[in-house]
C-alpha cells in the first residue's frame, strides 16, 4: 500500500542530524531501500521535514522504516495515500 511517510526533526535533533557527515547518505540509502517514489524536503511548523512516498507491503515494514528516523530524534508519521485510480475504485464500491 502506498503511504506518505513524514519525518519531522525538531530543531535540536535536526541540528545534530544535519551535522552528521552520513546524513545525506542515510537519506539516499533509505530512499533506495524503500524504493521511494518521491521525496520532498521542507519546513513545517519550524521543523525540518522530509516527505517520502513509499510502498509498504506489510505492517512489519513500519519499524524498518521508522526506527532509523527515531534514532536520529525525528517524529515519524504514516498516512495511507491513493492515486486517482485508487480513489475511483474505492468510490465505486463505497457508493453502491
Amino acid at each position: 500500500m502506498r503511504f506518505i511517510v513524514r519525518t519531522i526533526f525538531p530543531t535540536e535533533a535536526g541540528n545534530r542530524a544535519v551535522k552528521d557527515p552520513n546524513f545525506t547518505k542515510n537519506i539516499e540509502d533509505f530512499m533506495k531501500n524503500t524504493k521511494a517514489e518521491a521525496a520532498y524536503f521542507t519546513e513545517i511548523n519550524g521543523d525540518r521535514t522530509g516527505v517520502f512516498i513509499v510502498d509498504i507491503p506489510s505492517a512489519d515494514m513500519i519499524p524498518v522504516i521508522a526506527e532509523p528516523f527515531f534514532l536520529m530524534g525525528a517524529k515519524v508519521e504514516f498516512h495511507p495515500a491513493m492515486v486517482l485510480d485508487d480513489l475511483k475504485k474505492g468510490l465505486s464500491v463505497a457508493l453502491k
